[in-house]
């Protein structure tokens, strides 16, 4: 198979997944939090277990990684049998009514979903040209942001008629996996190379080798602290009246959800072309500066003009977030070592995601939103600083990893 082809294929069947991937993103975002609360009413150990499920994925990506050299099975086919162990996950938790049994489902399919990203990584890696890798992207990134806005909405009416129909929710999402599955068994992928280690934490040797890659993994953690922390006290800095707003909730879906998203779809192929002509690290810097300024505008103005303000300016870093955080390897990793770069930085992110939202609320009991506003721009602006050194770089492009 040529590469034209291969990249035509991949393409074709990455766009049918997508739709399949935009129903999978509501459950994390809100159904499988939603049933829960509704249908069985988990205690606050429970609610936290089953939003901690994607970060438990992200988590074991070095695992997955490793496990998938060692298998020498192709990057697709892992990929497809990650999926439909995700499938069987939401089928239990369709057919057993029981929140021990319900909340373990949930986690276990959540846990997949997330550890499969560097293979998915690695297969845009061989089979997208570096040159409309982050076009092709982010086409497929607004199919499935449009997937799961229908979903969404036709989930939600259900629910709203009866929390009984949750199992076709949860079937639904079985259903998916299950087609997306089907989509990445078809896609032409070569093994996971086994050198560099025999070990699932074997990718961390790159952190030592390579400063680019060292440095840019720093320079995330502090930036995905400050934006993470901030994320979760949106909504309780909108509605909650001791903030003084207390703003009604068709306000806040349109602050925190209507406008970001609608700026986030019709920036999306903008920044994809972007991510493919310019270098990577100041793009990196444009975005960080669009989340600082964000916050800032967010938490510390005093109109509803400032505010919308900052939520079109969130959607408008969130779209270019979407490419650079899923492709961003790709610009200084070896071709052979794309997933298990990929797998150092998203164990990162799972780091942060599941303690930054605790340390923002542990924060705001005693000190206020701006400042706590102010400390995450200013832990964003440092993480930009660090990138300043590398604007002039030339993109690299190594044969193989360093030793």
């Amino acid at each position: 198979m040529t590469a034209a082809s291969r990249m035509e294929v991949t393409f074709a069947l990455e766009q049918r997944r997508a739709v399949a991937w935009g129903v999978m993103e509501t459950a994390g975002v809100t159904f499988l939090l939603l049933i829960a609360v509704r249908r069985f009413t988990p205690g606050p150990t429970a609610k936290a277990l089953i939003t901690a499920g994607g970060s438990l994925g992200l988590m074991a990506t070095p695992f997955t990684v490793w496990a998938v050299s060692r298998l020498r099975w192709s990057v697709s086919r892992a990929a497809a049998w990650m999926a439909r162990a995700g499938a069987l996950c939401y089928l239990v938790a369709a057919a057993v009514p029981d929140l021990a049994v319900y909340t373990a489902a949930c986690i276990a399919a959540m846990t997949c979903g997330f550890a499969l990203i560097p293979l998915i990584t690695q297969m845009l890696e061989e089979n997208y040209p570096r040159a409309e890798r982050g076009r092709r992207f982010s086409f497929t990134v607004i199919i499935r942001i449009l997937a799961a806005m229908s979903f969404s909405w036709v989930a939600g009416l259900a629910l709203s008629r009866s929390i009984a129909l949750y199992p076709a929710v949860i079937l639904s999402y079985a259903a998916a996996f299950l087609y997306a599955a089907h989509c990445l068994e078809r896609c032409p992928t070569g093994p996971i190379s086994r050198a560099g280690g025999s070990h699932p934490f074997r990718a961390w040797r790159y952190v030592r080798d390579d400063a680019v890659f060292r440095t840019t993994l720093i320079s995330w953690m502090l930036m995905g602290i400050g934006n993470l922390m901030m994320l979760p006290l949106r909504v309780e800095y909108l509605a909650n009246p001791k903030y003084g707003l207390a703003l009604p909730a068709a306000r806040i879906a349109l602050l925190t959800g209507v406008l970001p998203n609608v700026t986030r779809l019709l920036m999306i192929l903008v920044w994809g072309r972007l991510f493919d002509r310019m270098n990577f690290f100041v793009m990196r810097a444009i975005l960080n500066v669009g989340f600082a300024l964000n916050i800032l505008l967010f938490f510390s103005g005093d109109s509803i003009g400032w505010q919308v303000a900052a939520s079109v300016i969130f959607g408008v870093a969130s779209a270019g977030g979407d490419i650079s955080w899923s492709l961003w390897v790709t610009k200084i990793a070896p071709p052979a070592r794309t997933a298990d770069y990929m797998s150092v930085h998203t164990f990162l992110n799972g780091i942060r995601s599941a303690f930054a939202p605790f340390l923002a609320f542990w924060f705001v009991e005693g000190r206020s939103m701006t400042e706590l506003g102010w400390i995450s721009a200013g832990l964003i602006g440092i993480a930009t600083l660090l990138l300043v050194p590398e604007f002039r770089a030339r993109p690299r492009i190594p044969a193989d990893a360093p030793v």
